[in-house]
């Protein structure tokens, strides 16, 4: 029985956010999306994750503007984005009108699948926004945030496989997001989960360890119904497999994809010279670009190596890398092992550096790692050691429920805050999410239509001040 493997790709969103930090332009991909919608691609990873804040914060770009252009192009294929939750693409909990209103939106300027998941993997955070996808007709691809550590065992995946279907995932998504998941285990994973569940199985893994060909290959042996790849000039490192090599090793087998090589090569030879670009610009650093075999060991993901990195430049401590990325799983045990994703990767990264930085554990403790033990990011797998949760929080109390049920409704409230900058139902969405980011594009956004100087907009904007 031939079973044909679909394929996403996420040159549009994973594959850049984890080489070059989510810097590749609209513009840079608008010519491309053509082509790419008549590969046959099962989806076109192309939105959320990392891409909403980049746009905002350094290219100028309207996010909402970039979802439309590409749908725009994108006729035929599916549009897939990351959702994280009730963190939705910021890095703290949002209030559920604020989820379901995001959700709407995303789906309304042309997202067709959300990959939704929660750091934590506590399952209390996806149900907010599983609802609203539903409602609005969606796709529902409830993630698995893939780890190894003394709870992660086959039955802690399938069961909590079995409750994302029961909660009204479509498909689930097992998202390897480390490049930890080794070939062998994610055979005896699929396996299981397809033993489990009745929904359809995708993988997601990065290829930072060397293993992500290997893996994806056991993964389609054992009936994983859709792959994660990136177009090769942003594959490997701490990207993903190269969606040509997959395409070719399948190709001919029960397996085939169904895609044509020579087709393919068209995207292959666009994304090339953009490659060297960024290479020659310094925003693809060598270093993420090699096989990391200690991603094993210190299961760091690739965008959180990358952000390492440029913590430790900005520190002018680059030569402290091994220090701590030996240090990131010594916190993580601390903090009752969570998954290395964003937010948890950021949090508990920053907090290695702090560590190593200060030559003292915990001498520094940052807002955002005080809040995870304190339980305002959900459960964390284990519990965490009593005499750590008081060395952290002092006396603050501990947050046991589903940490939205603590927020009020927001989004009146926010509306009420900008209405001067208000040109799109989104924007308040946008000041949501980045607050400050928000508000310095809409400044610019503004500028640019009316054309002001910015310089003098500012300098104006300070005598009235004064």
């Amino acid at each position: 029985m031939s079973k044909q493997i679909k394929i996403t790709e996420t040159v549009l969103r994973d594959g850049p956010q984890s080489l070059i930090a989510t810097r590749m332009t609209t513009d840079e991909m608008l010519p491309i999306l053509e082509t790419m919608d008549s590969i046959g691609y099962h989806s076109l990873e192309a939105w959320g994750g990392a891409t909403f804040d980049a746009c905002l914060r350094f290219l100028n770009e309207d996010p909402w503007v970039r979802l439309r252009k590409i749908r725009e192009k994108v006729k035929n294929t599916k549009l897939q984005m990351l959702f994280r939750g009730q963190n939705i693409l910021g890095y703290r909990h949002y209030s559920d009108d604020v989820v379901a209103y995001f959700v709407q939106k995303s789906i309304a300027n042309g997202i067709d699948i959300l990959r939704i998941f929660d750091a934590l993997n506590d399952p209390r955070n996806l149900q907010t926004a599983i609802n609203a996808t539903k409602k609005e007709g969606g796709h529902v691809q409830a993630a698995i945030s893939y780890t190894t550590g003394p709870v992660y065992d086959l039955n802690y995946y399938t069961k909590y496989g079995k409750q994302l279907e029961e909660m009204g995932a479509d498909s689930i998504c097992i998202k390897d997001m480390a490049g930890l998941l080794l070939p062998y285990e994610a055979y005896d994973l699929v396996k299981a989960l397809k033993e489990t569940v009745k929904i359809p199985i995708q993988l997601h893994t990065h290829y930072t360890a060397g293993t992500a060909s290997m893996t994806t290959l056991k993964a389609i042996e054992a009936g994983v119904d859709v792959v994660d790849t990136a177009i090769s000039p942003m594959a490997q490192g701490t990207s993903h497999m190269p969606t040509e090599s997959l395409v070719a090793a399948l190709a001919g087998t029960e397996y085939d994809t169904g895609i044509d090589l020579t087709k393919l090569n068209e995207v292959t030879k666009y994304f090339t010279p953009l490659r060297e670009k960024y290479l020659q610009s310094g925003l693809m650093d060598p270093k993420v670009m090699k096989v990391n075999v200690n991603a094993l060991i210190n299961q760091v993901p690739g965008g959180m190596l990358s952000n390492l990195v440029s913590q430790l430049k900005q520190a002018g401590k680059s030569d402290l890398l091994d220090a701590v990325l030996e240090e990131v799983p010594r916190v993580r045990a601390d903090a009752g092992y969570p998954p290395l994703v964003t937010p948890t990767s950021q949090i508990v990264g920053t907090q290695a550096v702090f560590n190593v930085l200060m030559g003292e554990r915990y001498k520094t403790v940052t807002k955002e790692f005080k809040a995870m033990v304190r339980g305002e990011y959900g459960r964390t797998p284990m519990p965490t050691d009593p005499e750590f949760i008081k060395k952290i929080i002092g006396d603050e109390e501990q947050i046991t429920c589903r940490p939205a049920d603590l927020l009020s409704p927001e989004l009146d409230e926010l509306r009420e805050k900008i209405p001067q900058y208000m040109e799109q139902d989104e924007d308040v969405l946008s000041y949501a999410l980045f607050e400050q980011v928000a508000l310095k594009f809409f400044e610019h956004r503004k500028a640019q239509k009316y054309g002001i100087d910015e310089k003098n907009a500012d300098a104006q904007k300070g005598i009235h001040a004064v």
